[in-house]
């Protein structure tokens, strides 16, 4: 049963809010000064008078702690602007509307799980409504033993699900180790993962020394499994149908994640179907940062605190402008393009507060949203050097296969992939103002000064 304190001056009036709870457990008080903290402990919310509050940094601190809905004899506009803005979690009018206060109280109680699910998956940080689904299914998926596959674009914290599903599972107090699949050249990548070419052999001193062996007990985690060689999706298929345990042997836990349409590359035949089969078992999607709302300033001061405490300047902000710039900016990059840009920002700004300029991102570009892609399936070259080149579809294309793959292929990769020449990917590069990566300076070719 909910707890709610019922804060008024005037008995009659007190009396009738306390009737619109009978559901409740109810407290009463007069005055805010009969607060102290074992009135306040444990509360769900308070309704209050809001002559209650003399000050709106007195409504603040309270606030701050337990929801507050106040109830105005005398309502006006401003008032109650400056209510909600010092905290308040609604404002309401006498005479009340019948069930109005139920229905504020039902609203406060279905927000505030949010602030719990982000604490409880720390450092996972979200109340937008597709991160209390992703939180709520990290909750169910957790305790079980399921081969996970977690799905999002770059720089979404898919390696921070994967932290989450291990920390709140049974095998907590098990290692977990992870493996990006795309740094591992293809042929070491078996050896790595099981030691051995055959999942199947006794356990000699090899598998012993494998990933799969060292996470024995706990979870191993594969990023960016759709770059898995065959060999290993043979091998890995064959160890998930002996259970995920070796044959026996061993107790672990797998889970993967991908950048890519994984069902597509299966579907292309570049990523073996029975395979993704097992892995999509269960599957979970990371919403990128621009689907994530007030997400991206609440994200955003977390970095900034944390970053502000190791450059020793305490007390940074950001500015009304910046605030806004970062809302309306669409984060292609994602959580880590905020991480850099925040981390840059507090390194450069010269006073307390970070201005829109040092964030140093041009939100007069906004690519709207693209479906991730994959780098091995084939690309109509017609449709992308073609009589449609205008289409905004394929240059949203474009943009994001190259910003997605352009650290892992090479200019001549990228063109062949695209089915373009590489004159052509340079001019459509300068048209939508895609800079070349650094790449490694080579040493003065053969006859040069």
């Amino acid at each position: 049963m909910r707890r709610v304190l019922v804060i008024d001056p005037d008995d009659s009036r007190r009396r009738r809010l306390c009737a619109e709870l009978a559901d409740c457990e109810i407290i009463e008080a007069a005055e805010t000064k009969d607060l102290h903290d074992a009135l306040t402990a444990g509360l769900s919310a308070i309704v209050a008078a809001a002559e209650s509050f003399d000050e709106s940094t007195e409504l603040t601190a309270i606030a701050n702690t337990v929801p507050v809905v106040l109830v105005a004899a005398e309502p006006s506009i401003r008032h109650a602007v400056a209510a909600m803005r010092a905290g308040a979690s609604d404002y309401l009018a006498h005479p009340l509307e019948s069930g109005a206060l139920a229905a504020a109280l039902r609203h406060i109680a279905e927000r505030a799980p949010a602030a719990d699910r982000s604490a409880e998956f720390s450092p996972l940080i979200g109340h937008c409504p597709a991160m209390r689904e992703l939180f709520d299914r990290i909750r169910a998926v957790a305790a079980t033993n399921s081969t996970v596959l977690i799905q999002g674009e770059s720089g979404t914290g898919k390696e921070l699900v994967a932290h989450a599903l291990h920390a709140n599972s049974g095998r907590r107090h098990a290692r977990m180790i992870s493996l990006n699949c795309s740094v591992v050249p293809p042929p070491l990548l078996s050896r790595e993962l099981f030691g051995s070419a055959n999942v199947g052999a006794s356990a000699d001193s090899a598998i012993r020394r494998s990933l799969v062996a060292a996470a024995d007990g706990g979870t191993l985690f594969l990023d960016a499994i759709g770059d898995l060689p065959p060999d290993a999706q043979e091998h890995l298929l064959a160890f998930l149908r002996q259970g995920g345990n070796g044959g026996g042997r061993f107790d672990v836990r797998l889970l993967a994640a991908t950048h890519h349409d994984l069902k597509q590359l299966a579907d292309n035949g570049h990523f073996r179907h029975d395979l993704f089969l097992l892995l999509n078992a269960v599957a979970l999607r990371v919403p990128p940062l621009r689907e994530r709302g007030e997400d991206v300033l609440a994200i955003a001061n977390d970095i900034l605190e944390r970053t502000a405490v190791k450059l020793n300047k305490r007390g940074l902000s950001f500015a009304a402008n910046a605030a806004c710039a970062m809302r309306r900016y669409p984060w292609p990059g994602n959580v880590r393009e905020l991480e850099n840009a925040v981390e840059r920002a507090a390194i450069l700004c010269q006073g307390a507060t970070i201005d829109a300029s040092e964030l140093a991102i041009d939100v007069s570009r906004r690519p709207p949203p693209a479906p991730a892609l994959d780098t091995s399936q084939d690309t109509p070259a017609a449709a992308i050097d073609g009589e449609i080149e205008d289409s905004g579809a394929l240059e949203r294309f474009f943009l994001r296969f190259v910003l997605e793959n352009q650290d892992q292929l090479t200019e001549t990769e990228l063109a062949e992939r695209l089915g373009i020449s590489r004159k052509s990917l340079w001019e459509r590069r300068q048209r939508l103002d895609i800079p070349r990566r650094r790449t490694r300076k080579r040493g003065p070719r053969h006859g040069d000064a």
